[in-house]
């Protein structure tokens, strides 16, 4: 299967294609467009409640964070050894091992709480077993991500980025409204409690087991790779250095500004559930005409609020990347910076009562708007690379800037839990949500304030 296509310059894309091209059942769109899905929904129903269940297996904030910390390092680091293993062993099979493992990630964590008895220093043996999981589910998105972008580089014109990535965003962000949706309904028949969290997520894991191995058999038995090339966009280690000085200088006012913000983000992102379900507790009621009062825990709600989420995302994704072809590709990024940057510290001071359940879900509408400057971010990023570069650049990319947020998680613990003298077990600082929370917005907005200063408008788009 060769999923590099020449197009015509004059080509348009269109932000449906990728809908048309499923349901037209080609076998390669079918294949990847399968595997996206079911993997995006196992990532969304999962990772966004791991922390809710930690705390439930009693794991502290600063543990919490440090599990945030290792995901951004294996978000920073497993692309390159990702894109060798497709490239010694092809790419049907490392695509093959890779949906294994993501799907081996989930079994370990459903069995995690059989090992909760057993001791390992200050915690226990079912919060490392989490830990080992990460290591595995995280495996699949280690695929294909320069050569993603420099598909969508060389399939679309200059002008037509934006709305070139606001196609594969469209799709594979379907899932991840679907995946927290699926997530709610599990945990609806369950309490609060923590035995009940466990329980709920067990079924929630469950699910994403069955999709996993799902993903994993369709894109193995139907997977054509003749003239593949994916995995080649990142060919080693060795090319990193070369790859960081040749990256054009128009990336690195947004590098910057990006790596602020992502690093503000990474501070509170794991926390956003605990801030739902224990910080505020906002849970919610319905009077339904028919079927009574339905009653959503603050962990079912929670799912419900990430539904809300991504729907504004895709409901906004393709008219802003169409706005982008008019007013320019910078303010659109910016937008998305600031609604990253402003988010915690509203989540944090969101009201409990009166109103309450109403307000997060007018935030969390708010916070969809983010995803709606994706696309556009994408084309700023890959728009100045050379063409048959894209990759490259896109993989530099993400590397340094997700290398430097790799502590994000850990510091935000630390400010969330506080900390104490190691040597005296004396405490230092005894720990503040609203601090952690505040120091982040603060970041956030330093990072969209450079951006605003220095980022470059992308020529296509000026």
């Amino acid at each position: 299967m060769s999923l590099e296509r020449d197009a015509p310059e004059t080509e348009e894309a269109d932000p449906l294609d990728a809908y048309r091209q499923f349901f037209a059942l080609e076998r390669d769109v079918l294949v990847l467009s399968a595997a996206m899905f079911a993997f995006s929904l196992g990532f969304q129903m999962t990772s966004r409640y791991v922390a809710e269940y930690m705390y439930a297996l009693g794991a502290s904030a600063f543990v919490v964070g440090l599990f945030g910390t290792v995901g951004n390092v294996i978000s920073a680091v497993y692309p390159y050894p990702g894109g060798a293993i497709s490239d010694r062993i092809g790419s049907r099979y490392a695509l093959t091992a890779f949906g294994l493992c993501s799907t081996v990630g989930f079994g370990v964590w459903l069995a995690a709480p059989l090992l909760a008895d057993v001791s390992v220093g200050p915690t226990s043996l079912a919060i490392v077993a989490i830990f080992v999981g990460l290591f595995f589910s995280q495996a699949w998105k280690s695929f294909g991500l320069g050569a993603t972008f420099a598909i969508v580089k060389q399939a679309v014109p200059p002008s037509q980025l934006a709305a070139g990535f606001a196609s594969t965003e469209t799709f594979r962000r379907t899932a991840f409204l679907v995946g927290p949706l699926l997530a709610a309904a599990l945990f609806y028949p369950f309490g609060s409690s923590d035995a009940d969290v466990q329980v709920a997520f067990q079924l929630i894991l469950l699910v994403a087991v069955v999709f996993g191995v799902v993903g994993t058999v369709v894109q193995h038995v139907l997977y054509e790779a003749e003239a593949d090339s994916v995995g080649k966009e990142f060919g080693g280690v060795s090319q990193v250095i070369d790859d960081l000085r040749a990256m054009p200088d128009e990336l690195r006012p947004l590098l910057v500004g990006d790596t602020l913000v992502r690093f503000a983000n990474g501070m509170v992102y794991v926390f956003f559930v605990i801030v739902v379900t224990r910080f505020l507790e906002v849970g919610l009621t319905l009077s339904v005409p028919a079927m009574g009062t339905l009653e959503l825990s603050p962990q079912s709600y929670f799912g419900v609020l990430l539904g809300i989420e991504m729907f504004v995302a895709l409901l906004t994704m393709i008219p802003v990347a169409k706005a982008a072809e008019r007013i320019g590709l910078k303010p659109v990024v910016a937008l998305g910076f600031f609604v990253y940057a402003i988010f915690p510290i509203l989540l944090i001071n969101a009201p409990t009562e009166n109103g309450g359940a109403l307000a997060l879900a007018a935030l969390f509408a708010f916070s969809g708007l983010r995803f709606a400057g994706l696309p556009a971010h994408k084309a700023l990023i890959v728009g100045p690379a050379e063409r048959g570069a894209g990759g490259r650049v896109t993989g530099t990319y993400y590397l340094l800037r997700n290398l430097i947020v790799i502590p994000s998680a850990a510091l935000g613990g630390l400010l969330w839990g506080g900390f104490s003298n190691p040597l005296t077990g004396e405490t230092v600082f005894g720990g503040s949500p609203t601090l952690a929370f505040s120091v982040a917005t603060v970041v956030g907005l330093l990072g969209t304030a450079y951006f605003l200063l220095f980022g470059e408008e992308f020529e296509a788009y000026a």
